[in-house]
């Protein structure tokens, strides 16, 4: 039996109950979602998955994304949610050897993005917030943190997963990067109407940072579309409602899902090959620009 999940504090988070609820060893298979769209991953028999779509070779399936819903019986559950670890920390709560609501409540604010404005702008002083940013898709030792973060959430406690000289290497990272990323954030993000449009394509690397921070600094948008290269062929756009302007209409994930994406009706993302960016970017700001609730 194996675990199969994405690499985000909620992917992390899922597997820590997974690995308790169930007794499975690691490693984890980490993976994206449009890889398990496009069947680029190895799913077998016994793999649980969590917090990405459907494979039918898999033998459980836990998930939450409005994109994914199945329209036939699965093992496992599926249900729009917070989060995906939610859903499986009620599924398998009685099997539980340890505490994990307080966990789950901090995953479930942080995936659905219902953070406070000193949140956002303050992530170090609030531990859960700070420990989801030290974990992103582009680190090429990230495997192996991965990992650790599971094992460290599923015997420590906060304060001391807070203490542990790799977090605080990864966090003192995010604080560093957080500040410097105000200032690419600003020049290469322009508004088009109530939407932040965020346009990394001519930098390389992409700037990384605090995903929250375009709402303080651009307080007029409603919704945030950000496009990166990925690598020579691929590129990305995630789209986000506004956490502190209301007023966007567009279902993020059932829009995305025409786009080789999905996600959340709040937020969602795509990955593309890189000749479809314009393409692609254009079309999404149109349907935003629109801002009709049911725009696909």
């Amino acid at each position: 039996m194996r675990i199969v999940t994405r690499p985000d504090f909620d992917g992390v988070v899922c597997a820590v109950l997974l690995m308790d609820a169930l007794q499975i060893e690691p490693p984890v298979l980490w993976t994206q979602p449009s890889k398990m769209q496009h069947r680029q991953v190895a799913v077998k028999s016994g793999d649980v998955i969590a917090n990405l779509p459907y494979h039918d070779q898999c033998s459980l399936w836990f998930d939450h994304h409005y994109s994914n819903q199945p329209d036939f019986p699965v093992r496992g559950a599926f249900k729009i949610a917070p989060s995906a670890a939610g859903i499986i920390y009620e599924y398998y709560r009685g099997k539980l050897d340890r505490n994990y609501a307080e966990l789950v409540h901090q995953t479930d604010r942080i995936d659905s993005a219902d953070l406070t404005m000193d949140e956002v702008l303050h992530p170090e002083a609030y531990p859960h917030v700070l420990l989801s940013m030290t974990l992103t898709n582009n680190d090429p030792e990230g495997t192996r943190y991965w990992e650790h973060l599971v094992d460290l959430l599923r015997t420590r406690s906060m304060d001391q997963v807070m203490n542990d000289q790799k977090v605080k290497e990864r966090t003192g990272q995010v604080v560093s990067a957080n500040i410097a990323y105000e200032k690419p954030l600003r020049a290469n993000t322009t508004m088009v109407e109530h939407i932040s449009v965020t346009d990394f394509r001519n930098l390389d690397p992409a700037p990384d940072g605090n995903r929250f921070l375009v709402y303080s600094l651009f307080p007029d948008c409603t919704v945030n579309v950000k496009i990166v290269h990925k690598d020579a062929n691929l590129s990305s756009i995630q789209v986000g409602h506004s956490i502190l302007k209301k007023g966007c209409e567009v279902n993020v994930g059932k829009m995305l899902a025409s786009f080789e994406g999905g996600g959340h009706p709040g937020a969602g993302a795509c990955r593309f090959p890189r000749k479809k960016a314009p393409e692609y970017l254009n079309r999404i700001i149109e349907i935003l620009r629109k801002n009709e609730p049911e725009s696909e």
